[in-house]
C-alpha cells in the first residue's frame, strides 16, 4: 500500500521524537499500533464479508445454471420417452390391427420356432429370399443309436 523504506520510517521517528519528547513517545507508539491494528481487523472483516458473498452470488449462479441444464435435460428425456411411447404405440398397433402388406413397416422378419422374431435355420432375408435356400441336413437314422430309456448293449 504505502512504499516505505526504512529510511522513510527512520526519518519518521526522529520528527517524532522531537516533536513529542521522550516522555509522551511511546503511549503515541502504542496508541499509533492500537489504531493500526483495528483499521487492519476492519480491513480483513470486510474483506472476508465480500469474498463471502461473492462465493454466495457463485454459488446461486452455478445453482441456477445446473437447474436450467436439469430442466434442459428434464424436456430431451420427456420428448425422447414421448417418441418412444408413440413408436411402440404404433408398432402395437400394426401388431394387434394385423399387418398392412403395402406398408414399408411389413417387411417384419417372420417368428421362428424358436420366437425370438429371427430366421429360421433354413430362411433367408432379403431379395430373391425365395430364389436359394441352404440344404436341408440329412436326419440320421444310424441302426446302432440306442435310446437311454431302453437296453443298452454297453451295461
Amino acid at each position: 500500500m504505502f512504499d516505505l523504506g526504512f529510511s522513510e520510517l527512520l526519518l519518521i521517528a526522529v520528527v517524532a521524537l522531537v516533536v513529542l519528547g521522550p516522555e509522551r513517545l511511546p503511549k503515541a507508539t502504542r496508541f499509533a499500533g492500537l489504531w493500526v491494528r483495528r483499521a487492519r481487523a476492519q480491513w480483513y472483516s470486510v474483506k472476508s464479508e465480500l469474498e463471502r458473498e461473492l462465493a454466495a452470488d457463485e454459488m446461486k449462479r452455478s445453482l441456477q445454471e445446473t437447474r436450467e441444464a436439469m430442466r434442459a435435460l428434464d424436456e430431451r428425456s420427456r420428448s425422447a420417452g414421448e417418441s418412444v411411447r408413440r413408436e411402440f404405440g404404433g408398432m402395437r398397433d400394426q401388431v394387434l390391427h394385423g399387418l398392412d402388406p403395402s406398408s414399408p413397416a411389413s417387411t417384419v422378419a417372420p417368428v421362428d420356432a424358436a420366437g425370438d422374431g429371427g430366421p429360421g435355420p433354413h430362411e433367408a432375408i432379403g431379395p430373391g429370399a425365395g430364389l436359394a435356400r441352404a440344404p436341408e441336413a440329412p436326419v440320421s437314422s444310424a441302426p446302432d443309436a440306442v435310446d437311454a430309456e431302453t437296453d443298452d448293449p454297453r451295461r
